[in-house]
């Protein structure tokens, strides 16, 4: 049993590495914005930077590769979002860079407890714009399920290793995860009903 659990890391690193890519991939091909947050792009590449730094400190190494990979792809998705015309406003921009700080200085100030609390707190954060967006939007079209799927199963996994570790950091962070995860994935699909599968 400790083996399966042990290994669930290793399935959450392959689950994350590509989970942007369809998101990237829709957005350059297209250039259709609809139903995407900007602010969620943009937070999801400032905490996955801060999760490298935990996982770092934390001595979890596979988990290195899927966060670093998170923060470069998706402030990627943030960088096309702004050129095909999402509104970045000077309010969603000082959150982002204030976030940033506040992580920073939870690290300095209180070393890996002080970063992975602050942490749990920047999940929710993270996906809550992606959630209010896509629910406030009439065309969700814009939006990749493909993307989401990966990141349901890799968040998944990390919330039952967070279970196993007895880590409430990484389980809350994969409860947080899931949650967001299906309420998007629902949205996109009450949307366009007679779509089945990834996007």
């Amino acid at each position: 049993m400790g083996y399966l659990f042990g290994g669930l890391p290793v399935v959450a690193a392959l689950l994350a590495v590509p989970q942007f890519v369809p998101q990237l991939l829709r957005l350059a091909r297209t250039g259709n914005i609809a139903g995407l947050s900007w602010s969620w792009a943009a937070l999801t590449s400032v905490n996955n930077a801060a999760w490298f730094a935990y996982f770092l400190l934390s001595s979890l190494w596979t988990a290195l590769i899927p966060a670093g990979s998170a923060a470069v792809l998706a402030g990627l998705v943030a960088i096309l979002l702004a050129r095909h015309g999402v509104s970045v406003g000077r309010h969603a921009t000082v959150l982002m860079l204030g976030w940033a700080v506040t992580l920073t200085a939870a690290a300095g100030a209180f070393g890996r407890a002080g970063l992975g609390s602050a942490l749990t707190i920047a999940f929710v954060l993270q996906v809550a714009p992606s959630v209010w967006t896509a629910y406030r939007a009439d065309d969700t079209s814009g939006i990749s399920a493909s993307t989401w799927l990966l990141i349901f199963g890799e968040l998944f996994c990390w919330g039952a290793f967070g279970l196993y570790r007895s880590d409430v950091r990484l389980t809350v962070l994969g409860l947080t995860g899931v949650v967001a995860s299906l309420l998007v994935l629902g949205r996109v699909a009450i949307r366009r009903p007679s779509v089945v599968g990834c996007r």
